[in-house]
């Protein structure tokens, strides 16, 4: 009986999990060894364990032949997959979230470092008033001072002049004669009306108005310590969890982030609003891009001018990265710390280091620069007479003449464009040969674009105020975003395809009644009205 048994030590079989230890090869309740297998409910049986609760089931087999050559199958193989990839997923979101501890360590230490300097900022700048008040202080004061000193010594003379002629006048009435009494009493009558004509003089002239020294605190200031509540506030913002992991069957782990098939599953979801204040005299975005560490970088163009604006992603100003004397259209990261910037008719492009803010490198074009893209590896230009690709190992230019564009796009060796005028968005093969062009009611006069991680296009319509989802093929769109979720004078977009985080800027909005038509120009400075710019941050 148990010549096809296979044995095996107590100590090994002790080694076994213990929910395989109490598996046993008899039916628990008929006492019966198992000899059947039901496919339907996946279990073995007895042969009254088929006729009392399988006597409907159609997959029953033997269960020698499905125990055949188990340890061999391709399903252990499965199985032993499954489990080293869900180790290597634990492995790896265990690592993740221990960067994401140290990522929050210096979070909190470049918080306190920001405090720390907004409070020397304010300590500093409040001395600065108060020196400016004290000497201010300083020099009425001494005015007055020497105003009075000059009156005291006039005084003086004069009381001298009276002391003086008092002496004298006890002399005159003394010795003099009558004829020099006389004649003396004149004199005396003379300078004392003269005397009493300066005390009047000094009187009427306000020389001896009571002046008082008063301080008047400014209202500004002393709202601070009644208006200001807190130092600051600490947010926590949340991004989507954007870690690979490995995938298991599919009656196994799913993927842990979802994957967007379809057009229809576009359905952006709001994580914040961010209200950019008139940092100087006019504001209006013409380009954006979100960097790998999360920042925001503008391109603001106004009365002549571009710069290169750095926010944080809260929303939170940084600093100026770089001012140019011409009007630029459009800017794209390149790699590490470099942005590109399309200087327009100037038909140059211009290379930015934005932690170092300078500009390091140049390239002149032999035509317009409208709008500017890459995707680390080549650098397409792109202007309404023809385009230009760039190969950043060997920088290398090629012309694409057949490629016109008013915004540029690069995804997986693919140029995507919008022609502003022809209402149209295209996509090109990177040698200029077109792929498809496509054209939609609900695409009226295109500006900015940016492409997801699935190659669906982003299409901002600036002439309906909406954002255009196109499916990678160039057949079908969708709006995903429109006036409805407070889109207005649109003109900027940008995604992160790591994250799935999307930007899209809202040009100029109005405080305080300034019309929607002010547009970049704000020279009326008789205005008391704020302007503004609103950016949407989504994710995808």
């Amino acid at each position: 009986m148990s010549k096809v048994h296979k044995t095996m030590s107590t100590k090994d079989f002790h080694d076994l999990p213990k929910f395989m230890q109490e598996i046993s090869s008899h039916c628990r309740d008929h006492k019966k060894k198992y000899e059947l297998y039901c496919s339907f409910h996946a279990c073995p049986c007895c042969v009254t364990c088929i006729k009392d609760k399988h006597n409907k089931c159609q997959e029953i087999k033997m269960l020698s032949d499905v125990l055949m050559e188990v340890k061999s199958s391709a399903s252990v193989q499965l199985f032993e997959k499954d489990l080293k990839d869900v180790k290597e997923n634990l492995k790896e979101i265990t690592k993740y979230l221990k960067s994401r501890l140290n990522t929050s360590k210096s979070q909190k230490t470049k918080a306190v470092e920001q405090i720390r300097y907004m409070r020397e900022a304010v300590y500093d700048f409040l001395n600065k008033l108060e020196q400016e008040i004290l000497d201010d202080l300083e020099t009425k004061q001494s005015q007055l001072q020497s105003k009075m000193k000059s009156i005291l010594q006039q005084l003086k003379s004069e009381a001298n002049h009276i002391s003086k002629l008092q002496i004298e006048f006890s002399k005159m009435t003394q010795y003099a004669t009558e004829l020099q009494m006389y004649v003396g009493l004149r004199e005396i009558e003379k300078t004392t009306s003269q005397a009493a004509k300066y005390i009047e003089d000094l009187k009427s002239g306000g020389s001896l108005d009571e002046v008082n020294l008063e301080l008047t605190i400014s209202s500004e200031l002393q709202s601070i310590l009644k208006d200001v509540k807190s130092f600051g506030d600490i947010h926590i913002n949340t991004s989507p969890f954007n870690l690979q992991v490995k995938a298991g069957r599919n009656d196994q782990a799913q993927y842990l982030v979802p994957t967007i098939h379809t057009i229809e599953q576009i359905k952006p979801s709001l994580l914040r609003q961010l209200t950019i204040p008139q940092y100087s005299k006019s504001i209006s975005i013409h380009a954006c891009s979100i960097l790998p560490d999360g920042k925001y970088l503008f391109l603001n163009c106004s009365s002549g001018l571009s710069n290169m604006l750095l926010f944080s992603n809260d929303g939170m100003f940084m600093r100026e990265v770089e001012e140019f004397s011409v009007i630029s259209y459009d800017i794209c990261f390149v790699s590490n710390d470099t942005v590109a910037v399309a200087l327009g008719y100037q038909n140059q492009i211009a290379l930015v280091d934005v932690e170092k803010n300078h500009i390091f490198d140049s390239m002149d074009l032999s035509h317009t620069c409208r709008s500017v893209a890459s995707d680390g590896q080549m650098l397409v230009i792109g202007s309404d007479e023809k385009s230009s690709l760039v190969n950043l190992n060997d920088m290398s230019c090629t012309i694409l003449e057949g490629v016109v564009a008013d915004r540029v796009a690069l995804f997986k060796g693919n140029i995507y464009s919008t022609i502003y005028g022809l209402n149209k968005v295209c996509c090109h093969k990177s040698t200029g040969e077109a792929l498809w062009s496509f054209m939609h009611d609900d695409i009226t006069r295109p500006q900015g674009l940016t492409l997801d991680k699935n190659g669906f296009v982003y299409v901002v319509s600036t002439n309906n105020n909406c954002v255009i989802a196109v499916s990678p093929d160039g057949k079908t769109c969708k709006t995903i975003l429109s006036e409805a979720d407070g889109m207005k004078s649109l003109y900027a977009i940008d995604i992160n395809r790591e994250t799935g985080i999307m930007i899209v800027s809202s040009k100029v909005g109005i405080i305080q009644g300034i019309s929607d038509d002010s547009d970049d120009s704000d020279d009326n400075d008789d205005s008391k009205e704020e302007s503004y710019q609103t950016v949407f941050v989504y994710t995808i």
